[in-house]
């Protein structure tokens, strides 16, 4: 596929997956405009870039304000006059224990990995069709789908986000606008180094690239859903016991990170001392 006159949109580009996928972008000749939070992160990435991509560029800020959201759309479509791809791929991880989890922070993932996404696509929509088309492509999770221990403020922001992708598939049909769901399985990228509690998960991480790759290929083929890597056993036995025996995966799956008997002790006794969930403090 030609990217020589596509601009594209990529969101989580200071690092892993949306790095290598705005490198790919430019290798290709497509003017990337890259987003993130970390503004030396992206000069980097855009130096590298504009030896095959001369006009790629980057916005920092806060992808969770709706109004920064936004626009970023309304800004790649001002400097270069059209948006021709979207590819929504920030997101941040939440792992811990349910008790040690607040509503406000329930609210900031959901911000960041649902809500971000669905301002932009809506922001994105009418610019493309304007001008015949494009594609949107949202970098979900597995865990979108089958909730892994401590993980459920992030599945829930992932599952909305999967519905979001699947219902806009069929919305979009005959607008010539693409859209693409990326579900990929554990990815070895920092996010890993991130995350507020111990993890459990002692399996195999994927390399990013083959993320990158898996959008490159939901555009190229218009694909409407691709799963990464789509033939690991683990993802083909998970996705069975999902569809087949959802309570013998749900006792699997418990097995690998079972909760421990004092953390429901101590949440008891915080519970009857009048505190909120995810209140940790004493007295």
């Amino acid at each position: 596929m030609n990217y020589g006159d596509k601009i594209v949109i990529v969101t989580g580009a200071s690092s892993g997956i949306g790095r290598l996928t705005a490198k790919a972008f430019a290798a290709r000749g497509a003017t990337v405009l890259a987003v993130a939070r970390r503004e030396t992160l992206l000069q980097k990435l855009v130096d590298e870039c504009r030896a095959t991509s001369p006009k790629t560029t980057y916005l920092c800020g806060d992808l969770a304000e709706r109004r920064f959201a936004e626009g970023v759309v309304d800004e790649a479509v001002e400097r270069f006059g059209r948006l021709d791809v979207l590819v929504n791929n920030a997101a941040i991880s939440k792992h811990k224990q349910i008790y040690h989890a607040s509503a406000d922070e329930a609210e900031w993932v959901m911000r960041v990995n649902y809500l971000s996404p669905m301002w932009m696509t809506f922001a994105a929509i009418p610019h493309m069709l304007r001008t015949g088309g494009g594609s949107i492509v949202n970098v979900s999770s597995m865990g979108g789908r089958i909730a892994p221990p401590r993980e459920s403020l992030y599945a829930a922001s992932k599952g909305a986000l999967n519905l979001f992708t699947d219902g806009m598939a069929l919305d979009l049909a005959g607008s010539d606008i693409h859209v693409s769901l990326i579900l990929p399985a554990a990815i070895d990228t920092e996010i890993w180094d991130k995350e507020d509690e111990p993890v459990g998960y002692v399996g195999r991480k994927y390399p990013p690239e083959l993320v990158s790759a898996a959008i490159l290929e939901a555009i190229e083929k218009k694909r409407h859903e691709v799963i990464v890597p789509g033939r690991s056993p683990t993802m083909l036995a998970a996705r069975f016991l999902r569809t087949f025996l959802p309570s013998m995966l749900r006792w699997s799956i418990g097995r690998t990170d079972p909760v421990p008997e004092d953390v429901v002790v101590r949440a008891r006794a915080r519970a009857e001392r009048g505190k909120r969930l995810g209140d940790l403090t004493e007295g």
